[in-house]
Parts: C-alpha cells; sequence; structure tokens
C-alpha cells in the first residue's frame, strides 16, 4: 500500500500496536521506571508493594467470597495464587507444597517483557501473595529467589508459612490484620 493510500484510511484501519493490555503494561512500565529513577528502587519497591497489598486483600477477599469461606486452607491458598495468575496471563505452578512453605514457579510474567529491568513491579506479585497467604494463613514471609525482572528466564517464589522457616530468607513478611 502506497503511502498516500495510507493516508487516506479512516484511523481506525490503520495499525497500530495499542491495545489495552499493552497500553496497561507500557503505563505501569513506565511509572515504576519513573519512581525508580526519581525515588531508588528501594523507595519505589515500597509505593508499589502499598498498591500490592491493597490488591492482594481485595483478591483474597474476592476467592473467599466466591467459595463462601472465611480463611482458605494451604491447599486451598496455593490454588488461589496459581489461579489468580492463570486469570492474569502468568503461568504460575506449585513446585512444591508444604505445611511450612509454598514454593511457586513461573515461566511468564503478566506484565510481558515490559517487567524486564523493572524490579519494583515484582512487589504486585509478593505482596499479593503474601497479604492472601497471611490472611488466610496468619503469616507469610515471600522472597523472589529468581525473577524475569532481573534477567532470569523465569520467576521462582517462596512462600513461607512460619517466621522459623522463613528467618534465613531474604523477603518480606506479611501477618493477618
Amino acid at each position: 500500500m502506497s503511502r498516500d493510500d495510507k493516508a487516506r484510511l479512516p484511523l481506525h484501519a490503520v495499525e497500530l500496536p495499542l491495545q489495552r493490555e499493552t497500553f496497561m503494561r507500557t503505563l505501569i512500565r513506565h511509572l515504576s521506571g519513573t519512581l525508580e529513577e526519581i525515588v531508588g528502587l528501594e523507595e519505589a519497591t515500597g509505593f508499589i508493594s502499598i498498591v500490592g497489598q491493597q490488591m492482594g486483600e481485595e483478591i483474597g477477599q474476592d476467592y473467599r467470597n466466591a467459595l463462601d469461606k472465611p480463611r482458605l486452607s494451604r491447599s486451598e491458598v496455593a490454588q488461589v495464587l496459581v489461579d489468580l495468575k492463570r486469570r492474569i496471563e502468568g503461568d504460575f505452578y506449585v513446585v512444591e507444597e508444604t505445611p511450612e512453605m509454598l514454593l511457586l514457579a513461573s515461566h511468564s510474567c503478566p506484565f510481558g517483557d515490559h517487567v524486564v529491568g523493572r524490579e519494583s513491579m515484582c512487589m504486585m506479585t509478593s505482596n499479593v501473595f503474601g497479604s492472601i497467604a497471611a490472611q488466610n494463613l496468619g503469616y507469610a514471609k515471600v522472597e523472589l529467589r529468581r525473577t524475569i525482572a532481573r534477567g532470569h528466564e523465569g520467576c521462582m517464589i517462596a512462600v513461607y508459612l512460619t517466621p522459623e522457616v522463613g528467618s534465613d530468607a531474604d523477603g518480606r513478611e506479611y501477618y493477618a490484620d
């Protein structure tokens, strides 16, 4: 198609890599990047953590309401974490489940390649996982062992369910209200 033909096309017929999902991923990437540049990675992580915790509390309540349960069991929490990521196009799966820990992995991120180089965005996963686990099981510590944001091929997330087991892990702690 010639340049003149393209110029005559109505705008809705012009091909652009602009869709709602791509727009939202790009928006979040730029917001997190701006925060990281202006206030630093640690502070940006803190800001995103607040949003992630609020989302985790809301999502956790949604699952409890849908299942008509005041609290979820450890196994149900693991299933919820996998299901919620599936719903937002993350392919998390349970690697290991013990009374003290849930180990989850993924080969893709809901943010796609927009997460690469934006470690603060991982606080969404940490806080959503941590909030849901703590609200249902009383305590959680989330360790981001490997992340796509840091350049790994996939993510490996440990959710410790007792303070003793996760005491040496580098992660964030979450408590029930």
